[in-house]
C-alpha cells in the first residue's frame, strides 16, 4: 500500500498583519521535519492548499530535505476554513482587529482566552443552524476536503505523496476514514500540531488512518518547538 503523509502547516504568524506566513520558528519546524522526512519517504509528488503558509511549509520541508522535492501541485479544497468570518460571526467586534487585541490583552493569557473564543466559533459553524451566515458551510467544507482527497488520490496513482495543509482538513479526513461525529472532529481538529504528520495507507477504494498528529521530530529536537497555533 502506498502512503500520504498529511502534513499540518508549520506554525503561521498569529497576530501579525500578515497571519498566513510562517512565523521563524514556524520555518525551523519544516526543516526539522524535511530533515526527518528523509530517510523515511521519496514522494512521488507533492499536493497542498494555494495559502502562503502551505508553500512556504513545502519550501521548509525541502531545504531540510536536502534534495530535490516534486513541485507542489495546488488544490484549493486543500485550504483551511475562513476562521477569520467564522471567529468574526461569533464575536462580529472582532473585525477591528485592533479592538480584538485590546480585549485579548485584558486576560492573563490572551492565546488561551482566543483559543477558547475560537473553539466556540467553531462550535456554532458546526452546528449548522446558523449556515445562511457563512460563505461556507461546515458540510460544503466537509464535501470538498473529501471530494480533494479523491482527486490527489487518482493523481497520486500509488505513489507515496506528502500534502501540505491544515488542522481542519486532517480533521475533516480523519473523521470520515474513522467514521466519528462532528463534536469528535472538533476535538481532533483542537490538538493537530504544527508540522505534525498523519499518515494514511491507500490502495485502490481501501485507506485507512495508520498515524495520527505525529510530532516526534519536534520532541526529539526541542519540546519546546511543538506548538498547535
Amino acid at each position: 500500500m502506498a502512503t500520504i503523509y498529511l502534513v499540518r502547516h508549520g506554525q503561521a504568524s498569529f497576530g501579525k498583519e500578515n497571519y498566513d506566513q510562517l512565523s521563524p520558528r514556524g520555518w525551523e519546524q519544516g526543516r526539522i521535519l524535511g530533515r526527518w522526512l528523509a530517510d523515511k519517504v521519496e514522494p512521488g509528488a507533492i499536493f497542498g492548499g494555494n495559502l502562503q503558509r502551505h508553500r512556504e511549509t513545502v519550501e521548509a520541508i525541502t531545504t531540510g530535505y536536502g534534495a530535490s522535492l516534486p513541485d507542489m501541485q495546488v488544490m484549493e479544497g486543500l485550504n483551511e476554513f475562513d476562521h477569520v468570518e467564522v471567529v468574526e460571526r461569533l464575536r462580529p467586534e472582532w473585525a477591528d482587529k485592533q479592538l480584538m487585541a485590546r480585549d485579548l490583552a485584558s486576560f492573563p493569557k490572551p492565546a488561551r482566552a482566543f483559543q477558547q473564543a475560537f473553539e466556540k466559533a467553531v462550535a456554532r459553524w458546526v452546528s449548522g443552524e446558523h449556515d445562511h451566515e457563512y460563505a461556507e458551510s461546515w458540510q460544503g467544507f466537509r464535501q470538498r476536503v473529501s471530494t480533494s482527497l479523491d482527486q490527489l488520490i487518482e493523481l497520486a496513482d500509488g505513489a507515496d505523496v506528502i500534502v501540505s495543509t491544515s488542522g481542519g482538513p486532517i480533521a475533516v479526513i480523519a473523521q470520515h476514514l474513522l467514521e466519528l461525529s462532528d463534536h469528535k472532529a472538533l476535538e481532533m481538529n483542537n490538538v493537530i500540531a504544527n508540522t505534525s504528520v498523519s499518515r494514511i495507507l491507500y490502495s485502490g477504494p481501501r485507506r485507512s488512518l495508520a498515524v495520527f498528529n505525529n510530532y516526534s521530530h519536534l520532541e526529539a529536537e526541542d519540546p519546546a518547538l511543538v506548538t498547535f497555533r
